[in-house]
C-alpha cells in the first residue's frame, strides 16, 4: 500500500492517512443540487474528488464513493414552481445532463447517487433521534431546529468564534452566511410556498432541510463513522459544519475521520458570475469546440487548495499538451530499434518514483506532472535517435497508462498508425526504401502523391512516420 498523506482541515495540517478498514476506504462527496446545469466551478470540486479517488486506488485502496444528488432544497422546489413541473419531471433533465457531463470529463463513478428524496425515511428516523436525545426541538412555526448551544464543539471545523453569537437565533433558510450562525431547520413545516412538495412525519407534513439529507445518506452507506469527506470550501459552512453537529450528536461518535476541501475557481482572475458574462457550463465549452479532455487537464493544473484561474489561453495550451502526447504516443507505438536501450529501466523507475512521491503528498498533481514531462522528454531524445525498440515502447507505454489511472487525460492506448490506410503506409514505405538507395527522385515522387492525399511523412533513423495533415 503507498503512504497517503492530505491536509484533513479539521487538524488544519497535512497528516498521514489510516483508513479505518485496512484497505477499503468509505468516501462522501457533495453532489450537484440539480436545479441548472453544472458549471466549471462545480466541475472543479467533482474532478478534485475524482483525482482523491483516483489516488486512493492506484494506491492500492478499494473505495465505496457516495455522491449524493440534492433534489428537493429550496432552489429545486422555487425553480420546478417557476417552470410549471412537478419536482422529480424537473430535477431529472438535469440528474440527466449531469451523468453525461462525468461521462464527458472521464469522471470515475461513485458506487452510490442517492437521491434525497428516495431517503426521507432515513431523515425522519435521524430527525426523531435527535428530538429524543433533546439536540432539537419543535419551534412555533412547526419545524424541527437543532440547538447549536447543545453541542458545545459546534463551530470546530470552520473555527468559528461563538462567544458573541446569541443563542435561540433560528435559521430556516438551506444556505446562510457566515454572519447567520444559529439553530439551523432539520424539517421545515409545509407552508405554499413549496406547492405539493410534501411529506408525512410525526410532526406534520414538511420536507427536510438540506443539511440532514448528507447525514441521513453518508451514515445509511458509509455508517456512523467513515474515512473522507469532500467539498468545495464554500461547502465548509454551514453545510459541513451542520453535518458533524448532527451527526455526532445522533450517533454519539466521530463522524468523519479526514475532511479535504478544494478551493475556489476563478475567471480571468474574477469571481465568476453571469453578469460579469464569464459563467460557463460544461455545454457552453462544448459548443466553442473545446473537448472534455481539454478542460480536465486545465481543472486538474493546479494543487486543490489553491485557487484556479480559468482562462480560455490554459484551454490552448492543453490542447497543444495533449496534441504532443497524442504524437508522441503514436510515435511509442511506432517505434522498432532493434535492440533495447540500457538506459530505459532507470529512467522509467525515476520517473515512476517521482510521480508517485509527488501524488501521495496531499495530491500534488504539479510534481506528479513534472514527472510525466521530465519523462516523455527522455523518451523522446531516443525516439530520435532510433534506439528505442518495440519492447521498450511497450514498457513505457505501461507506465503512461499507469499514470493516466490518476490523470485521466492521457489517451495512452490512441495511436494514430492505426488511422493511416494501408495503401497510405505502404505509399510511405516505398518512399522511405527509395530515399535508403539514394534514389532520391522515386523518393520525391512518393511524398507529393501522400501530400496529394492529404498526409505528409517525418523520417528518422530507423523508419518513416506518416501524419494526416
Amino acid at each position: 500500500m503507498m503512504e497517503l498523506k492530505f491536509y484533513n482541515t479539521l487538524e488544519r495540517a497535512v497528516v498521514p492517512f489510516h483508513a479505518i478498514r485496512d484497505a477499503q476506504v468509505g468516501m462522501y462527496t457533495c453532489g450537484p443540487t440539480v436545479y441548472n446545469y453544472a458549471h466549471i466551478g462545480n466541475f472543479r470540486a467533482y474532478i478534485f474528488e475524482d483525482l482523491l479517488h483516483r489516488v486512493l486506488n492506484y494506491a492500492g485502496y478499494d473505495v465505496t464513493q457516495v455522491m449524493n444528488l440534492t433534489d428537493v432544497d429550496d432552489k429545486t422546489i422555487r425553480d420546478s414552481r417557476a417552470s410549471g413541473k412537478p419536482l422529480s419531471v424537473f430535477t431529472k433533465t438535469y440528474i440527466d445532463a449531469f451523468f453525461q457531463d462525468l461521462k464527458t470529463l472521464n469522471i470515475t463513478p461513485a458506487k452510490v447517487y442517492p437521491a434525497a428524496t428516495k431517503h426521507i425515511p432515513e431523515m425522519i428516523q435521524m430527525i426523531q433521534t435527535l428530538l429524543d436525545k433533546n439536540y432539537a426541538y419543535q419551534a412555533s412555526d412547526r419545524s424541527i431546529y437543532f440547538a447549536i448551544n447543545k453541542f458545545p464543539s459546534y463551530g470546530k471545523l470552520a473555527r468559528i468564534d461563538r462567544e458573541n453569537q446569541r443563542d435561540g437565533v433560528r435559521i430556516s433558510t438551506d444556505e446562510y452566511a457566515k454572519e447567520s450562525v444559529g439553530d439551523f431547520a432539520l424539517w421545515k413545516a409545509w407552508d405554499e410556498k413549496d406547492g405539493d412538495v410534501r411529506w408525512d412525519s410525526p410532526w406534520g407534513p414538511g420536507r427536510p432541510g438540506w443539511h440532514i439529507e448528507c447525514s441521513a445518506m453518508s451514515m445509511k452507506y458509509l455508517g456512523k463513522t467513515f474515512d473522507l469527506h469532500t467539498g468545495g470550501i464554500d461547502n465548509m459552512f454551514p453545510h459541513h459544519e451542520d453535518e458533524i453537529a448532527q451527526s455526532e450528536c445522533a450517533n454519539g461518535c466521530r463522524s468523519v475521520n479526514y475532511w479535504l476541501h478544494c478551493a475556489h475557481l476563478m475567471v480571468d482572475g474574477e469571481k465568476m458570475s453571469k453578469s460579469l458574462g464569464n459563467f460557463y457550463t460544461l455545454r457552453d465549452l462544448l459548443s466553442k469546440g473545446w473537448s472534455g479532455r481539454e478542460l480536465r487537464m486545465v481543472l486538474t493544473g493546479c494543487h486543490y487548495r489553491k485557487q484556479l484561474n480559468f482562462t480560455f489561453d490554459a484551454l490552448a495550451q492543453a490542447r497543444e499538451h495533449l496534441r504532443r502526447f497524442d504524437d508522441f504516443f503514436r510515435r511509442l507505438h511506432e517505434a522498432c530499434a532493434p535492440a533495447d536501450a540500457p538506459t530505459l529501466e532507470p529512467l522509467l523507475l525515476e520517473a515512476k518514483t517521482a510521480f508517485d512521491r509527488e501524488i501521495s503528498d496531499d495530491l500534488n498533481i504539479a510534481g506528479g506532472l513534472a514527472a510525466v514531462f521530465d519523462l516523455t522528454r527522455d523518451l523522446n531524445k531516443l525516439l530520435e535517435a532510433g534506439s528505442l525498440s518495440k519492447s521498450d515502447a511497450a514498457k513505457a507505454l505501461a507506465l503512461f497508462a499507469e499514470f493516466d489511472q490518476v490523470l485521466g487525460y492521457l489517451d495512452v492506448g490512441k495511436s494514430a498508425a492505426a488511422e493511416i490506410p494501408l495503401e497510405i503506409q505502404a505509399l510511405a514505405d516505398a518512399r522511405f526504401a527509395a530515399k535508403k538507395v539514394k534514389n532520391y527522385a522515386e523518393a520525391d515522387r512518393c511524398r507529393e502523391e501522400l501530400k496529394a492525399h492529404g498526409y505528409a511523412v517525418e523520417d528518422t533513423p530507423a523508419f518513416c512516420r506518416v501524419k494526416k495533415l
